[in-house]
């Protein structure tokens, strides 16, 4: 019975042993319960200024593009030159054979020499009748008669004058030279190939290289933005007050040189719902080609906007959001308007934030609505 006593006194002995030390461990450890109050960084909502901007999808066009046509019927005889080449303003293209224009011209001259033969011949008779008339001798008609024949043949000669400029000229339109500086397009004929001013399609086409335009749309919205932004009683008005544009180029480069919006289409396209506008860029050493493509991007300033990291931001359903801390320092989420700056890691609140708002800027994932915080600023 001693011994059994004995045991049992020791049992108790251990397990209140093991409970005192399971209180102190965890007296010792100081784990936080779940409703622990954490800290989270904040920021107190001010205003800076920024820099935004809106690319939007261009075509590039030169500023004039001229299709080169032959004006006669013949056979490509030579190409001076190639395609993508730059060429200035009379620069020899192309020449046409039809040895018909050359066969018309000495026709031509040859007629004015007959016809000159003949005025020549008229002039004559005239001076031969005119004394026999005023001595009587003929009658005065008989004058008369070769007078009017005397002007005949000077207007057969005046004729064969003008056959002769008229084949000159298609002959000089065998040659055929540039219009414009510029760049030379496509080349669809070889030499050998019959071709007239019929032609569908033309011999090649010159885009002048020293302007290049970039047409672009905005949609409606688009538009009413940018008419409450700049200042104008007009559509064109507020255009001449808009800054320079930029064009990104289809590697993603920013082209050297700034251009401006020259003007916008009056209507609304049905089938698009956008509205056409043209600016302008300078291309001085012909790195733009018309018929490529980019991107016209315009800038805009604001003085006084609400800028935020976008970490401080979460999305949700396509829609942006942020914890606010609210005076009791439990935060609660705002839906809010924003746009991307430039430097892909802030956004411009546009609408849900006011100056003097305070916002958590990290660790939102783990955030709650109602949650209480500590703010560490």
């Amino acid at each position: 019975m001693k011994f059994y006593n004995y045991c049992f006194g020791c049992m108790w002995t251990l397990i209140g042993g093991m409970l005192l030390t399971s209180c102190g461990g965890e007296k010792k450890t100081g784990m936080p319960g779940a409703g622990a109050v954490k800290d989270y960084k904040v920021e107190t909502i001010t205003l800076e200024h920024a820099s935004l901007h809106t690319d939007f999808p261009a075509n590039i066009q030169g500023q004039q593009v001229v299709e080169i046509r032959p004006k006669i019927d013949g056979f490509v005889e030579k190409i001076y030159v190639d395609e993508g080449a730059t060429v200035k303003k009379g620069q020899l293209l192309f020449r046409i054979s039809n040895p018909q224009y050359e066969q018309e011209v000495r026709t031509a001259e040859a007629g004015i020499k007959t016809a000159q033969a003949e005025v020549s011949s008229a002039e004559l008779q005239v001076n031969k009748v005119k004394p026999l008339v005023e001595k009587g001798i003929i009658s005065k008609f008989e004058q008369e008669a070769a007078e009017y024949a005397l002007q005949a043949k000077r207007a057969a000669l005046a004729q064969a004058n003008a056959t002769l400029a008229n084949a000159r000229t298609n002959v000089g339109y065998t040659a055929i030279s540039s219009p414009v500086n510029g760049i030379i397009g496509n080349l669809p004929n070889k030499v050998g190939a019959l071709v007239s001013s019929n032609s569908a399609q033309p011999l090649t086409t010159v885009s002048e290289s020293g302007n290049v335009l970039a047409y672009f749309s905005l949609n409606e919205k688009q538009l009413l933005n940018i008419s409450r932004i700049y200042k104008g009683a007009t559509l064109q008005d507020k255009l001449k007050g808009a800054p320079e544009v930029q064009l990104i180029l289809a590697d993603g480069t920013v082209y050297d040189q700034k251009g401006r919006i020259e003007t916008g289409s009056g209507l609304v396209s049905s089938e698009t719902g956008t509205l056409s506008f043209r600016a302008v860029f300078p291309n001085p050493v012909g790195i733009l080609r018309s018929g490529g493509s980019g991107s016209v991007r315009i800038p805009r300033e604001i003085d006084s906007a609400i800028v935020i990291p976008q970490v401080a931001t979460y999305d949700l359903q396509g829609k942006r959001f942020a914890w606010l801390v609210k005076q009791d320092t439990t935060v609660t989420s705002v839906a809010l308007t924003v746009r991307p700056m430039p430097d892909g890691q802030s956004f411009v609140v546009e609408d849900g934030l006011k100056v003097g708002d305070v916002i958590v800027v990290e660790g939102i994932t783990d955030l709650k609505e109602g949650a209480k915080i500590r703010t560490k600023k």
